[in-house]
């Protein structure tokens, strides 16, 4: 009797061992590949600051209140990228985030030159956008 006793706890215990429960959760993040034209660059009314929209149906509502958003640009689509925002040379990078769009800023950080030179070469853009889970 002691022996099935010591069997049937045996038995219990592996039982609820075995029921171990582990959540995983798999990253859900997207990449996007933008290119800006020099032609794409327009001027602010000031000409203190050069902008460039960037388009986008992944960023819908969802994304733009919940999810976060990381950008990063290759000047001279070099395949050297850079995390926005950043200085180099005295021109400042920045973006700013809406619903269905992305706005990459070029100003002069100093002012001692205060329109920002216009870029010449077209520049690749990499957005990407990281899943935020509750």
């Amino acid at each position: 009797m002691k022996k099935l006793t010591i069997l049937m706890l045996c038995i219990a215990t592996l039982g609820l061992v075995s029921c171990k429960k582990e959540t995983i959760i798999t990253p859900n993040n997207l990449t996007i590949i933008k290119y800006i034209n020099p032609s794409d660059w327009k001027a602010s009314t000031d000409g203190f600051t050069l902008s460039a929209a960037l388009p986008d149906n992944n960023i819908d509502i969802r994304t733009f209140e919940n999810d976060g958003i990381l950008v990063y640009i290759s000047r001279g689509d070099n395949n050297v990228y850079e995390q926005l925002p950043f200085t180099y040379d005295t021109q400042a990078f920045s973006y700013a985030v809406s619903e269905g769009r992305i706005d990459i800023d070029l100003q002069s950080s100093d002012f001692q030159h205060a329109i920002p030179d216009r870029p010449t070469t077209r520049t690749r853009v990499k957005i990407v956008l990281i899943e935020s889970y509750r």
